[in-house]
């Protein structure tokens, strides 16, 4: 894995206000100018996707979506955010999470801070800076061949990505190892992959022992939006830790006490 420049490329200031309430509308150009808020913050255009104007509880549309994206690792142990475009007490309550975690306002509001903050997070393909897609499909170029279409295996990876930023820097911004992640029906055939696997559905990643052990990474997991860990001592995963989203829930690492 390799780490990446921070990917917001454009800094310019404008003088539009931002709305303060309601649901906003956002657009995903990166000329779009930047907008300042009462409060004096800085909202800044961004070369993957740009904000305008607040979200908040009741807001509703692709920008809600958007943003659901980035905190999708902030729903609470054991829990799982839809990413729906409906900004509910479940996204309110990850975006408090994701704020506490960077040290800003915790009103579950996302304004310009924590749009700035995300763009700091975030490279011009919408990945976060630590993770690359490169990482997450070791298997074809075209994230064609599984369970799904091939733009919802690489979107399922993105969500993925996201969840473990949140996890890498609740765990101290140490590097994650991705041993792999989306395959297609041949692939997982060729390494023995269960016939359900979410790996062909873009949901799941392998994760490297790293500096961490596979046990903290496994523990760690269950807070950032994981339904699926299996790791040491669940049979074929002494070696690495799986993590992945989707329905259902379903958590053994019995060496870890999972």
């Amino acid at each position: 894995m390799r780490s990446r420049p921070i990917g917001f490329l454009l800094a310019t200031l404008a003088g539009a206000v931002l709305a303060l309430g309601g649901t906003s509308a956002a657009s995903a150009s990166p000329s779009t100018a930047p907008a300042s808020t009462a409060s004096g913050d800085v909202g800044t255009a961004d070369a993957c996707y740009t904000w305008s104007g607040t979200l908040q509880q009741g807001s509703s549309g692709e920008a809600v979506r958007q943003l659901q994206i980035r905190v999708a690792g902030y729903p609470g142990t054991g829990n799982q955010i839809a990413i729906d475009g409906a900004f509910g007490p479940a996204t309110k309550a990850a975006v408090q999470r994701f704020q506490s975690a960077y040290g800003l306002a915790a009103d579950g509001i996302a304004g310009a801070q924590t749009f700035n903050k995300i763009y700091q997070l975030q490279d011009n393909d919408c990945t976060p800076v630590n993770f690359t897609y490169a990482e997450l499909n070791r298997c074809n170029s075209d994230w064609s061949g599984g369970k799904v279409s091939a733009a919802t295996a690489r979107a399922n990876a993105l969500v993925t990505m996201w969840k473990l930023q949140a996890m890498r820097h609740a765990m101290g911004d140490r590097p994650i190892t991705v041993n792999g992640g989306f395959r297609s029906v041949s692939c997982n055939s060729a390494v023995g992959g269960a016939a359900n696997s979410r790996h062909m559905y873009g949901h799941a990643a392998d994760l490297g022992a790293g500096s961490q052990g596979f046990c903290a990474l496994a523990q760690a997991a269950r807070n950032h939006g994981f339904t699926e860990i299996l790791g040491p001592g669940y049979p074929g995963h002494n070696d690495h830790t799986h993590v992945a989203g989707g329905s259902g829930r379903f958590w053994s690492a019995p060496s870890c006490g999972i």
